[in-house]
């Protein structure tokens, strides 16, 4: 049986608090920031990483060592101070008190959550989990997932929800999208975006609309993507 339900957790505009100022607390806050979260750090000192990103106004720095109290307000908490174990057990049980999402960074038995190792393309997310056994064997494994999911998988999610969202317009029913996405996957589409040649891309999902009595141009089709773009980055 799994120890664990996986979830996908929506963190913009909440408070997020990491405890820490190494290497480590840097990615944690960044991964926080790049999610939208309001992201607090703090600790006696900070490494020259998260004191760009504050330069950079990605996070907020705190400087303060933590004590009870600190962590009210947190949506979620993250403490990358593990080297000091009585300081983790302290952040463990504050959160608990509170009802916190919390993760002491190494020490699963001090985590109501862990976080995977995560492959993005786009709208496209792929973790890989261990439980927190061996988070080495899941990084190498989304290495991996790296080759068979290429960069150019970020435009072909925009351009597969931008295309759903013509065939819902125009009435087609569940069998008839599913059949379209079947054909979808299975064309030359991925290849063009992967050869760089959007605009065959293009041009072959129009011509694979019209085959569902779907007709729209390749310009709709850009103008449309580059608006979802947009409001993809307004809404972060």
């Amino acid at each position: 049986m799994p120890n664990y339900y996986p979830i996908m957790l929506d963190v913009r505009n909440r408070p997020a608090l990491v405890v820490g100022g190494n290497r480590v607390a840097a990615e944690k806050a960044a991964a926080l920031s790049a999610a939208g979260a309001q992201v607090t750090v703090m600790n006696a000192d900070f490494c020259e990483e998260l004191q760009d990103m504050a330069r950079q106004q990605q996070v907020t720095l705190r400087y303060k060592a933590y004590a009870h109290g600190d962590l009210k307000g947190a949506f979620v908490v993250v403490a990358a101070a593990t080297y000091e174990p009585e300081l983790a057990k302290a952040i463990w049980q504050e959160g608990q008190q509170n009802g916190q999402l919390v993760n002491i960074v190494d020490v699963p038995s001090l985590c109501n959550f862990i976080v995977p190792s995560i492959l993005r393309r786009g709208q496209l997310t792929i973790a890989v989990s261990t439980e927190g056994s061996s988070p080495a064997l899941a990084k190498r494994i989304r290495q991996r997932l790296e080759d068979i999911f290429p960069s150019a998988y970020e435009g072909y999610m925009r351009l597969a929800t931008i295309v759903r969202a013509y065939l819902r317009k125009h009435g087609l029913s569940y069998d008839e999208r599913d059949a379209f996405f079947g054909d979808f996957f299975t064309s030359d589409i991925l290849n063009l975006l992967i050869e760089h040649d959007e605009i065959e891309a293009l041009a072959t999902t129009v011509r694979l609309l019209r085959r569902y009595n779907v007709e729209i141009s390749v310009s709709s089709i850009i103008h449309d993507m580059k608006e979802a773009e947009l409001h993809h980055e307004s809404s972060r």
